[in-house]
């Protein structure tokens, strides 16, 4: 990875069959984030540039699936991890999928040598919210998870550039050819309840945790999604990530909060 300095002080000692973990010695820390990789230099070369989305960051390594899961389980409070696919022992779409299932409200964000579109689509199709290829620049990197740990997706242009996803409303693409603006999600017609279940879709849980989270009838969130799928112009959770991305649209959704449910911050009407 371009600029990755591998220089870092650790506390502690690396203990067989666990992840290991970097603190400051009389700070508290803010925000946790897992690094899933196989290679150590590529772990130190991370965990340095981390520093540059909060100084206060506690970064915590695992170099195989086990290790991953182990972490997720042992440590409260991780705001995202950055997943390599390519582990040894491991299929890392399934542990993609296991991570999503064990802990549904930890963004994973994808960190791959391979960036075919196919391989960008099986990573969001499993649940991740992000995909970043290896060969991406320092700033790229920090940007992209910016935007995760906002609420938003990243999706690498070339990745966006030849999906099928279908386009919005012809009006609204001639608005943004003419204006460089997009549609905000209240001028596609969503709800502030559409949007706040189309949060909880793009984290990938399924209709009887967003009920339960939301407090609504089954029924009731069916109708939701369908409003929304068809004000985005697509029919399934991947191709609203790859609209979503294309949108830049932010969610009501700050993973460094962990609160799904705070106010929206754009203008809309209640549903």
């Amino acid at each position: 990875m371009e600029a990755c300095a591998l220089h870092r002080d650790w506390i502690g000692t690396n203990v067989a069959g666990s992840a290991w973990q970097r603190r400051d010695d009389n700070r508290e820390r803010n925000m946790k984030i897992l690094i899933v990789d196989d290679h150590p230099l590529i772990r130190e070369g991370l965990a340095n540039v981390l520093r540059e989305l909060d100084n206060d960051l506690t970064v915590i390594e695992a170099e195989s699936g086990d290790e991953a899961l182990a972490a997720l389980e042992r440590e409260q409070g991780i705001a995202l991890v950055l997943l390599d696919l390519v582990l040894p022992g491991a299929d890392g779409l399934s542990l993609l999928t296991q991570v999503r299932d064990n802990r549904p409200e930890v963004p994973v964000v994808v960190l791959s040598g391979k960036d075919s579109p196919h391989i960008v689509r099986q990573a969001i199709d499993s649940g991740a919210m992000g995909f970043i290829t290896k060969r991406s620049a320092t700033s790229v990197l920090v940007s992209a998870l910016r935007l995760v740990l906002s609420g938003a997706v990243y999706i690498p242009p070339q990745a966006l550039a030849a999906s099928d996803t279908p386009p919005l409303d012809p009006a609204w693409e001639g608005q943004h050819v003419a204006t460089g603006r997009h549609p905000t999600l209240a001028e596609l017609g969503l709800t502030e309840r559409q949007v706040e279940v189309l949060a909880h879709m793009v984290q990938g849980k399924p209709n009887k945790v967003i009920c339960r989270d939301l407090g609504l009838a089954e029924g009731t969130v069916k109708t939701h999604i369908t409003a929304i799928l068809r004000a985005l112009n697509v029919t399934s959770r991947t191709q609203a990530l790859f609209a979503l991305s294309k949108l830049g649209v932010q969610l009501p959704f700050d993973f460094r909060s962990r609160d799904a449910r705070r106010p929206y911050s754009e203008p809309g009407r209640s549903g």
